[in-house]
This record gives C-alpha cells, structure tokens and sequence, in this order.
C-alpha cells in the first residue's frame, strides 16, 4: 500500500490514503527509518522499504502491512 511519512512538529506520522487514515509513528524497530518496520497509534505494524538515510520528507513509499495478506 501506498503510504505518506512525513514530519510535523508532534513526529513522525504515517498517511493512507486508500484508507483516509492518519497516525502517528509510536515506534520503529530501527534507529533509521528505513528498511525496518514502525509501529503505527492504531497497532498497524507497516515494513517501510530501504532508503537511503538522506531521504527528504514528506515522501511517499509503498510499505507493507504485517499481518495482511496482499
């Protein structure tokens, strides 16, 4: 799915628009961003690509969804 990580002044936050859902970010299992999976307010549990370190926010990534079967 595709999803929006962008940064405010409360965080990181994750934007589906298929779903029109707004979270916050509440954990990642790395200190990058990139390649791991975050944890969504909600309890979603999305697996974000790899990106370089130096990727600019907001930017749209397709991630996946732990849990679903696509």
């Amino acid at each position: 799915m595709k999803v929006m990580i962008r940064q405010s002044a409360k965080g990181l936050s994750a934007y589906v628009a298929k779903k029109d859902l707004e979270e916050p970010i509440v954990s990642q299992e790395k200190d990058a961003l990139w390649g791991g999976a975050v944890t969504l307010k909600n309890g979603w549990v999305l697996d974000l690509p790899d990106m370089p370190l130096e990727t600019r926010l907001p930017v749209t990534v397709v991630a996946r969804r732990r849990g679903e079967d696509d």
